[in-house]
């Protein structure tokens, strides 16, 4: 089963309309995108956007064979004039299933958003799963084989990723295409980078593409350390890495601070952005969680957790340090590092960037730093992937 994106920009297309966004300043030439809408096998077309004969023709196919034309999109009607000889465009009632003469069926999938999804077989057997700008499926039975190819949302819907990914709908070999793209999140490598994280990659407008053949899945690193400044941004950079997984657990290890509101206040903001299928474990017991099997897990933060380690050992008196709390505390940054190396689960851990400000007045604080920095070389030694995050943008230093 061949497809043929059309288009794989949002409704409104990339560069927007009158937009004086950097996003859609930058959309130009082969980073521009027209409205999503795709061509299978020459029959079927999804979705109807201006231009889809012109797109159709610089892709080197025609429209002249499509048999049907159905929509995704929340309106009753076709958003443009309907170019000539094709069929008038509808839409499959959810649930329903629609059989074309070519011997491809359609199935319509209930969304929890406006709009209708469509799963589509070949006489082959191969399955698609195409989903509109900013829906996810409204349920999905578990124990059906993973699509081959699933064509989605993923910057505006990571949710729906998560949802398939939690029934198996999408496997290790599903090959998951980002459409609907538009100029919420910057393109070129940025974007590259986003979607590599969450499994997807995304193509150029008029891409053929062939359902079931095997193309290598982009590698979601399995350990990953963001670093950065305070409010940098580099805990949503965490979150974003582990959107589009079901069941990930979320490991805060800065506890409770009973009386302290602003921190409550903190706690709160990270909490509501979580998705809803995520746990949550306050703890600094980090060595148990990366030794079992598991969803993956998100750690948020190894300097609270240091600072709860050198506690334990006694590290801010200056005598017990010598004495005994500098080796207690290489001890326990030692098993830690040695439980990231062995860990079976998907890691994402966030840390704090020290040392490029001013020095700390006292000996404790210039030892907090000294051994965050410590243990953000010997963590960052063991992951596959390390991003700095500076102002909002993640910058890869290894990768």
């Amino acid at each position: 089963m061949e497809v043929t994106l059309l288009g794989t920009g949002s409704p409104a297309g990339l560069p927007q309309p009158d937009c004086p966004c950097a996003a859609c300043a930058a959309a130009r030439g082969p980073r521009a995108r027209a409205a999503t809408a795709l061509l299978i096998d020459g029959a079927l077309l999804l979705d109807l956007t201006p231009g889809a004969a012109l797109a159709a023709a610089r892709a080197g196919h025609s429209l002249v064979g499509v048999r049907q034309v159905l929509l995704t999109h929340p309106h009753d009607g076709p958003a443009v004039e309907l170019p000539a000889g094709l069929p008038s465009a509808g839409r499959v009632p959810d649930g329903r299933v629609l059989t074309l003469i070519s011997g491809h069926r359609v199935r319509a999938v209930a969304m929890d958003h406006p709009g209708t999804g469509y799963e589509v077989s070949s006489p082959e057997g191969d399955r698609l799963l195409y989903l509109p700008p900013g829906g996810a499926p409204a349920g999905v039975a578990e124990g059906r084989a993973a699509y081959e190819m699933v064509v989605a949302d993923v910057v505006g819907r990571p949710d729906a990723i998560a949802r398939l990914r939690a029934v198996g709908a999408i496997g290790a070999t599903t090959d998951v295409i980002a459409v609907h793209i538009g100029h919420e999140v910057p393109g070129g490598p940025e974007l590259d980078r986003r979607l590599a994280a969450a499994g997807a990659r995304t193509v150029p407008d008029g891409t053929t593409l062939v359902v079931g053949e095997y193309h290598a899945v982009p590698d979601v690193p399995r350990r990953t350390l963001v670093t950065g400044g305070a409010r940098s941004g580099k805990s949503l950079e965490a979150e974003r890495r582990l959107e589009t997984f079901p069941g990930v657990l979320y490991v805060a290890t800065g506890g409770t601070r009973q009386g302290d509101e602003e921190w409550a206040a903190r706690v709160d903001l990270h909490r509501d952005r979580r998705p809803g299928s995520w746990r949550t474990a306050e703890t600094c017991d980090l060595v148990p969680l990366l030794t079992e099997d598991g969803p993956p897990l998100l750690i948020d933060c190894l300097s609270l957790w240091l600072t709860d380690a050198m506690d334990q050992v006694g590290a801010w008196d200056d005598v017990q340090w010598r004495e005994s709390g500098e080796t207690a505390l290489r001890k326990k940054v030692a098993e830690l590092v040695t439980a990231v190396r062995e860990t079976p689960r998907t890691l994402v851990a966030v840390t704090n960037e020290t040392g490029s400000g001013v020095v700390p007045a006292t000996a404790s604080g210039r030892r907090f730093r000294d051994e965050l920095g410590r243990l953000n070389a010997a963590f960052a030694a063991e992951c596959e992937q390390v991003l700095l995050v500076v102002a909002g943008q993640p910058l890869v230093l290894r990768s």
